[in-house]
Parts: structure tokens; C-alpha cells; sequence
């Protein structure tokens, strides 16, 4: 199913910049993926598709109203884990990082806007889960304008939120959104 998904991405037209295998770059084996920009459902079809295109197994946390008896199996397929982002008590940071503490090669991805709508900040759970499980961030896109999506650069958590944010909003200042109102290029500095 996810070659089939690749496949039908690349007859749009879209291209990946990201390495044809992790071997390439074994920091991808292990670590916490962020995606953006995020205003549309689309985004979440596309990024997963670059993720696999690489061979990457990857899990991902998705509001459990998507679930239902016909898109279960297959988001689960996916990988999807489905959250209660209204209940407060689930610590979604704390679940990913035990992930992490069991499983040798894993993968989080996360869509640190939160949701698809305009926010004024990025919401700082990516940041907890990389810095707790001491893994890398890394910093993938979606570009609508030139129908491109990637995997840029490896970040290492200093531990310094404020300061640490600044430097990855950078590289997405010139990542073109779905939905460019939706988009703040500003959150966070």
C-alpha cells in the first residue's frame, strides 16, 4: 500500500529531496521528524509519503475522531497512533519517549503547528520528546509552490527552547504552504 502511495505522489508531480535509503544518513534511524508546513489534510498524505520513500518505518499521532471502522486498518497500517488531544492527562509526550526507550530504531513524526488552522506558536512537545528520549530533530517539509518535499537538516536540542526554535523556524521561511494565510512563518520568534 505505501509504494502504491508513493507512486500515485510522484504522478502529480512531486518530487522528493530526501536520501533514497537512511543509510545515507543514520541519524533518520532514530529520531523525532517535523513536519511543516501543516494547513491541509493533504500535508499528512504527503509527508508520510517522503518518510516512506526512504524506507523509514515511522509512527505518528493523529486525532481519534479519524478513526472509524473503515480507516482503522488502514491508518494503523500507516502507523498512525490515535490520541484524545482534548483529554490533558494523556501525556502523549511521556508515551512517544517510552517508544523511544523500548524500540532500538524509531521514529516519531509530528506536525509541531498542532493543527491546520493559523497559530501564533508551535507547540513544544516535538522539543520535550526529542530532548527527554536524547535524540535529533529533524527538520522536513512540504512545499506546495514547487511541489517538492524533504528532509532538511539534523537538529540537536540544546535545551534551550527559545533559542533552539529560532533556529529552525529559519529553514522554513522559505517553505510555501498549501494554504499560505494558514502558515505563520513568525511563530515562535
Amino acid at each position: 500500500m505505501k509504494k502504491l502511495w508513493i507512486w500515485i505522489v510522484k504522478l502529480f508531480g512531486w518530487k522528493y529531496d530526501c536520501p533514497a535509503s537512511v543509510e545515507e544518513r543514520p541519524e533518520l534511524k532514530r529520531a523525532v521528524y517535523i513536519m511543516a508546513p501543516h494547513t491541509s489534510l493533504y500535508d499528512f498524505f504527503l509527508g508520510a509519503s517522503c518518510i516512506w520513500h526512504m524506507g523509514v518505518e515511522a509512527r505518528f499521532f493523529m486525532k481519534d475522531s479519524f478513526f472509524n471502522f473503515f480507516t482503522t486498518p488502514i491508518l494503523k497500517r500507516c502507523g498512525v497512533i490515535p490520541v484524545d488531544r482534548g483529554n490533558i492527562k494523556n501525556n502523549l509526550v511521556g508515551m512517544a519517549v517510552d517508544f523511544f526507550r523500548k524500540e532500538k530504531n524509531f521514529v516519531m513524526i509530528v506536525t509541531p503547528e498542532g493543527t491546520r488552522k493559523f497559530v501564533k506558536r508551535w507547540k513544544r512537545g516535538f522539543y520535550e520528546i526529542a530532548t527527554q528520549a536524547q535524540v535529533p530533530v529533524i527538520l522536513t517539509y512540504i512545499d506546495f509552490k514547487t511541489r517538492h518535499m524533504g528532509v532538511g537538516p539534523t537538529f540537536y536540542p540544546t535545551g534551550d527552547f527559545s533559542a533552539d526554535i529560532k533556529e529552525i523556524m529559519k529553514f522554513y521561511q522559505d517553505k510555501n504552504a498549501r494554504h499560505p494565510e494558514m502558515f505563520n512563518k513568525q511563530a515562535n520568534l
